[in-house]
C-alpha cells in the first residue's frame, strides 16, 4: 500500500512540475533593457508596455512577463544583464537608449530586439560589411533631421545679447549619436551665423563644471542636444544656466517638462509606444514577418510656459504648453 502511495506521490509531482514548466513556458517573456535612470527617458518603458496593454498583453492577464533591468549607467552591468537575457532564452528583448541597444546587438542575433529612444544602425556603427542592419533589429528609431528645426527655434525666440547670437553645448565624445549631433549643429550654426561653443563632457559628474565653463563665456542660450549624459546631468545644467540667466533650448520634448525652454522633437513616451505596438505584432505570431525598423512618428512642437515666463519669452502659437 505504501508503495502504491509513494507512486500517487511521484506521479503528482511530476505533473505538477510538467503542468509548471509548461505554463512558464507559454507565457512569453520579454526581458526590457534600459541603460540608466532617467526620468525623461522612462517615459519610453510606460509608452511599451501600454501599447502591450491596448494589445491585449498584460501582466495582470499573466499572458506575458516583462523583466525589467536597469544598468544604473554601468557598462560591465548592462553587459552582464543583456547576457542573462539571452542566456535565459527570452522571447524578446527591449532596449532603451544606444547603449542597450549596442549592447543588446553583440550579444544576440537571434532574439529580436526592439529599440526605442535609439538612433539609426549607421549612426550606431552596427552595420555589417555590406551596410546592412542587424536582421534581428526593430522597433523605432531617430535621424538627425530634427536637430534642424529644433536648433532654429533659438534664433526665432532668443535676440542676442550683442552682435552675434552665442549658443553653448556640451556633448560626450563617447558616443556616437552625441558626437554626430554636434558635427550636425556646427554645420547649422555656420549656416546660420550663430557662435557655437561646444565643450566635451566624459559624465554627468563633470556636468556642473563644464556648464559653468560654457556660462563663463557669457553664452546666450545652452543648447541641450541628444545625448545621454545630458539627460542624466539635466538637473545640473538646469539649474547652473538659471542662476546665470541662460535659457535651455533642446531636440528633445521631455526635457522640456524639465525645464528647458522649447523644443522640436520626439515624445519619449510615444517612442517607447511604436516600439510596443511592433513587439505586441511578433508576440501574437512569434513571427517578424512586416515588422521592420521605422522612424519616430511623433514629434512636438512643446514649450514650458514657467521657463518662457522667467526669460521673458513670447512662444508661436504652433508650440503646445507642458503639464
Amino acid at each position: 500500500m505504501k508503495i502504491y502511495t509513494r507512486l500517487i506521490a511521484v506521479c503528482l509531482i511530476a505533473l505538477y512540475v510538467s503542468c509548471s514548466s509548461a505554463n512558464k513556458s507559454n507565457t512569453p517573456v520579454i526581458g526590457f533593457v534600459d541603460a540608466f535612470e532617467d526620468a525623461t527617458i522612462s517615459q519610453a518603458r510606460v509608452g511599451f508596455t501600454d501599447a502591450l496593454k491596448a494589445q491585449g498583453f498584460s501582466e495582470d492577464k499573466n499572458n506575458i512577463k516583462i523583466e525589467y533591468r536597469n544598468a544604473q549607467g554601468s557598462i560591465p552591468t548592462l553587459t552582464q544583464i543583456v547576457n542573462y537575457f539571452v542566456s535565459e532564452k527570452v522571447d524578446a528583448l527591449a532596449t532603451c537608449t544606444t547603449l542597450a541597444t549596442v549592447a543588446a546587438i553583440q550579444k544576440t542575433n537571434t532574439i529580436p530586439i526592439f529599440e526605442m529612444v535609439s538612433p539609426t544602425p549607421e549612426r550606431m556603427q552596427v552595420l555589417d560589411a555590406s551596410g546592412k542592419a542587424p536582421g534581428n533589429l526593430y522597433g523605432t528609431m531617430e535621424d538627425l533631421n530634427y536637430i534642424d528645426t529644433s536648433f532654429a527655434i533659438i534664433p526665432k525666440l532668443l535676440h542676442p545679447k550683442g552682435d552675434i547670437l552665442t549658443v553653448g553645448m556640451i556633448y560626450n565624445q563617447a558616443e556616437p549619436q552625441s558626437a554626430d549631433a554636434y558635427a550636425r549643429i556646427k554645420g547649422l550654426a555656420d549656416k546660420m551665423h550663430i557662435k557655437l561653443i561646444a565643450l566635451p563632457l566624459n559624465n554627468s559628474a563633470d556636468a556642473q563644471l563644464v556648464t559653468q565653463a560654457l556660462l563663463d563665456k557669457n553664452i546666450d542660450a545652452f543648447f541641450a542636444n541628444p545625448d545621454n549624459t545630458v539627460f542624466a546631468a539635466f538637473e545640473t545644467i538646469l539649474k547652473s544656466c538659471n542662476e546665470h540667466n541662460v535659457p535651455i533650448f533642446t531636440s528633445e520634448a521631455g526635457l522640456v517638462q524639465r525645464g528647458a525652454v522649447a523644443a522640436f522633437g520626439a515624445d519619449i513616451y510615444q517612442w517607447g509606444y511604436q516600439s510596443g505596438l511592433q513587439a505586441a505584432q511578433y508576440l501574437k505570431t512569434h513571427k517578424t514577418n512586416g515588422i521592420k525598423l521605422e522612424m519616430v512618428k511623433i514629434r512636438k512642437r512643446v514649450y514650458n510656459p514657467a521657463a518662457a515666463k522667467k526669460y521673458n519669452i513670447i512662444v508661436p502659437p504652433q508650440f503646445e504648453a507642458v503639464k
